[in-house]
């Protein structure tokens, strides 16, 4: 007997409740959702509140000032999530592409072909290009560039810090995350 996506995430969430801190670490596994962001820009905002969020839900994000520790090596636990989660939420800001980081955590991401929700804080699709400083291959610009493009034509959520409520936009968030966790969960059982 399968049951449906709806009813596994359903039970997932439910069970949260029942299970400490101490056993949910030990339970781990790949992540749900890779968080792609700034730190810099919102690591303190929108990616924290949203981990904090989805974790309520007891599922499993991915944000790299929660889930490494000192002596983990950056670009294998990093590079890994990414390989193991089912989704990825980009958070752009008006730096995001200042950031190699940002960049290659998104291609992983893009060129894993992973649904991408991405979350445009401050800043407009149109607004954000990578610049070719000559600090990174020719190569890389590229692969940066294309990721670039393919997740600033994917439709996703804005936010605008100023007039914009933090708890709406991570709850809308939330919200699609679960539902794009659904469809990951249903395409799979196909």
């Amino acid at each position: 007997m399968h049951r449906s996506p709806v009813v596994k995430l359903q039970r997932q969430i439910l069970s949260h409740q029942s299970r400490t801190p101490a056993e949910n670490k030990l339970r781990a596994r790949p992540c749900d959702v890779f968080i792609n962001h700034r730190g810099i820009d919102t690591k303190r905002t929108v990616a924290s509140l949203l981990y904090d969020h989805l974790v309520r839900l007891n599922l499993r994000p991915f944000l790299d000032s929660k889930n490494m520790k000192p002596g983990d090596k950056l670009f294998d636990k990093i590079d890994s999530a990414i390989r193991g989660c089912k989704i990825g939420v980009a958070v752009f800001s008006t730096r995001y592409c200042d950031s190699y980081f940002c960049l290659h955590e998104l291609a992983m991401i893009m060129e894993s072909k992973k649904k991408v929700i991405p979350i445009f804080c401050d800043v407009k699709p149109s607004e954000l290009r990578v610049v070719d400083d000559g600090s990174v291959s020719p190569l890389e610009v590229q692969r940066f560039r294309a990721a670039l493009e393919e997740a600033k034509y994917t439709v996703g959520l804005t936010f605008d810090s100023l007039n914009g409520n933090w708890s709406d936009v991570v709850t809308n968030a939330a919200d699609v995350v679960i539902d794009s966790l659904i469809e990951v969960e249903e395409e799979e059982q196909n």
